[in-house]
Order: structure tokens, then sequence, then C-alpha cells
């Protein structure tokens, strides 16, 4: 996995504002309050061909019992337990205070490399960083993440502490999560797909505590298979080393090329089943309903046409789901799988021209005209594919206030219709139009 440097600070000291500034991209929300950011966010980064991944934290206010500081710090203490870094911010502008060494005196237990950036530094306000060096942390770094100065000097710090990553394009090893509730036979098929006993199996649930990455080599075709903890209700996870468990399972989800989501046919398709869909589908990653133990299922010739007709209902959101019935203990239906990834994997990689692109939503605006609102008409210019992994689409509009999420969805339909974009989300972004109306 990619180094992990976890940004950490008082409240209010401008942590989401460098996060957002060293991602490239306005990832995380910036509000001059403190305790906006309460859980973890993750951004993958690089610096001068080095790969690592950012996490954002709250605001640590180590003396306060109230319940929502309590729980933001909980999130920034699982961020600091994970990471092969500390990236620890103070505010040049307010200078050192007492929470400040509270905090710089709870990193030292961690044992961790920190570096010490001083934000909200301007040309004349140099002679307040020397005071941070009474933290003990070395040399503290003048920054300001509002007008980005001083970052580049910040990173190359950071690269000197954490293990060497290097940005590189792996296209070629498919990266499969597999991921789904305690005891839905995750390691058992990751045992089967690889032919020996890598993981431990045990019918007692939270067997695996951490994610394991194996290589697998079938002639030309190169896997890499991640089997993760299972996923447990929020309420229900109460343990510190479950609860890292259930985290390192979000980020196999976030590295993976194509999740495959294992459920116990046994129980069906469970509300705990629906989130964890859900979240893989907010992620943007290709996936497959993975119905597992389907040997222990009474079946007739109609059941799994009951069992799909079921995950239709609850999956409407991922109208797109590619779904097969396994069973992991007699290896029936085994060899789909990866198959099945590679061609859902291969369509979320689908690129189409923009000729081809505008003349399918061309037929479909003919088929059903775009919505009007107050008397104006929406009018789509042209539409472009911007990104791939998810496929992404740009429709140039004259006003985007009048597109309709319904209308919006019509297009999705239509770009399905014409092309195999099974198995994988796709993003629609409506843009106003340069050009006058």
């Amino acid at each position: 996995m990619k180094p992990l440097i976890a940004v950490v600070g008082r409240p209010n000291v401008g942590k989401s504002t460098l996060f957002n500034r060293i991602a490239g991209n306005r990832i995380a929300i910036v509000e001059d309050t403190p305790g906006v950011t309460r859980d973890r966010i993750y951004a993958d980064c690089e610096w001068c061909g080095r790969a690592f991944t950012l996490i954002d934290t709250g605001g640590l206010e180590l003396k306060s019992e109230d319940e929502m500081w309590t729980h933001i710090r909980t999130q920034a203490e699982i961020a600091v337990e994970t990471a092969n870094a500390i990236l620890y911010v103070v505010d040049g502008k307010t200078g050192l205070t007492t929470d400040d060494n509270l905090v710089c005196a709870y990193l030292r237990k961690s044992n961790l490399p920190v570096v010490l950036a001083v934000n909200k530094i301007d040309n004349n306000m140099m002679d307040s960083v020397y005071d941070f060096y009474a933290l003990g942390f070395g040399e503290p770094y003048a920054v300001s993440a509002e007008q980005g100065k001083g970052i580049g000097d910040l990173l190359d710090a950071l690269m000197e502490v954490i293990p060497v990553s290097v940005v590189e394009d792996d296209d070629e090893r498919i990266k499969i999560a597999i991921v789904g509730k305690p005891n839905a036979g995750k390691s058992s098929i990751t045992n089967r797909l690889l032919g020996y006993d890598r993981c431990i199996v045990s019918d007692i649930a939270g067997t695996t505590r951490d994610a394991i990455d194996t290589e697998l080599n079938i002639g030309d075709d190169k896997y890499l298979i991640i089997d993760t903890a299972g996923m447990r209700k929020k309420k229900a996870v109460s343990l510190d080393l479950e609860r890292y468990s259930v985290m390192r399972a979000l980020l196999a989800v976030r590295r993976a090329d194509v999740v495959l989501i294992v459920c116990d046919a046994n129980e069906g398709f469970t509300e705990q089943d629906v989130k964890i869909a859900g979240f893989v589908h907010d992620e943007g990653k290709p996936s497959i309903i993975v119905m597992n133990k389907w040997d222990l299922v009474d079946k007739d010739t109609h059941t799994i046409n009951q069992y799909e007709n079921k995950l239709k209902e609850d999956l409407k959101y991922m109208n797109y789901f590619k779904s097969v019935y396994i069973s992991a203990k007699s290896g029936k239906r085994l060899d789909n799988l990866l198959p099945l990834c590679k061609e859902v994997v291969a369509n979320s990689r689908r690129r189409i021209s923009t000729g081809l692109l505008n003349e399918v939503v061309g037929e479909a605006i003919r088929i059903s005209e775009p919505p009007s609102y107050l008397g104006r008409k929406l009018k789509i210019f042209f539409v472009t594919q911007v990104s791939v992994t998810p496929p992404t689409f740009v429709v140039k509009v004259n006003d985007p206030t009048i597109m309709h999420f319904s209308y919006k969805r019509y297009l999705e339909n239509a770009l399905r219709k014409s092309f195999d974009f099974s198995g994988t989300p796709i993003r629609i972004a409506v843009r106003a139009n340069n050009e006058k109306d």
C-alpha cells in the first residue's frame, strides 16, 4: 500500500485547507469554524514521482468530553494509529498555545516521524515561526495553505520520512478486493481462487483482521487478490482492532480495480449488504455481487430469478450490477469469477469517441426532448468523455440548473443501452457551455 500521512492539529489551524492544497483538489470542506471536519478523509497524492495517501482528520480537542469532540478525537486516533508519518499543523498567526503542547505530547506517544507545518504565515511573519522550535519536532516549515506558499519544502521533508512508493502504471495486474459481512465466505473464495489455503477459514466471524494481498498469475493474466475483514454495522464495531480492520477494508476498496461484494445466500441480501454495495458505488468502483453458499439454499427453477428480482429492488441506485451464484466450499461456478472481473474492469476502462457519443445522445434527444423550466428550454450542445475508471462524461448545456435528475438518468440509460458499461458506475457532469446560447 502507499504510505499514509495523517494531517493532525488542534481545531481551525487550516488542516483541511492544507490537505486540499496538497491533494490538488477541494476534497475536504473548509470553513472558518472548529469541528467542520469530523471523519477521516483520504486523498491519493504524489510528489516528484513519489506516491502517498493523505488523511485529513478533525481538530484534536484533547481536554473536551463533549460527545462530538470525543468522536472526532477517536477518528483522528485511528488515522494516527495506521499512519506512517504525521503532518502536524499549527497556526502561525495565533502562535504557540497550550493546546498545541497537549497535541504535541500526544503525538510523541505514537513514535512516528512528525513534520511540523506552521500555517497562515506571510512574508513579514517569519519571526513567529521560531517559537515552534520549542515543540521539539525539529525545523518548523512556514507555509500558507491558502496561498500555496512553502508547500514544496514541506513535501520534500515528508518524503524523507516515509517509505518509498513510486508512482507507476500498474494496469497490468487487476486488483480484486473481496468485501462483505463477517463469515460470508470471503477467505474461502480467496483460497479457492489461489488454489491453496492463504487465509485462515473459520466459522467464527472476524477471523480475518487485515487486508491480505496475494498475487495470482493465470497464463498471461495477472491478478492481485485482496481478502479483507468483515464489515459489520457501525454500532457493532466496538473493539479498536476491529475498527482498524474495517478501515483497512475500506482502503482496499479504494485501491481496487474491481470489488467482489460477497453475500451469504442463506441469509439473502441484507441491509448491511446494501450499505457495503453503496460504499463501493460511491467510490466509483466496478463490482460484482457474489451470492456465496448457494449449495445450501433450497432451490427450484425460479429461485435465481427471485434472488435477481430482490437485488434489482434493493440496488435501484446501481442497476448496472453483475451477479454470480457460487459455492466456495464445492467450487461450483467459481471459475466464472475471474473472467467476469476482467470483463467489468474492461467496461470501466472503456473510452467512447466524442463523435459516437454525440450521435447516441443526439438520437436520445430526438426521442425525448430536454426539459424546460420557467419557459427556458435546456439545450445540449455536445457530450465528451473526460476520464475512465469510472467512465466520466461532461455534458455541455446552456444552463445546468435546468437539467433535471430524471433527464440525467435518461441520458445515462441511453449510454448504457448503446455501450457495454455493465458492472461499472458511470458519472455524468453537467457544465455550462462557454459559448453564448
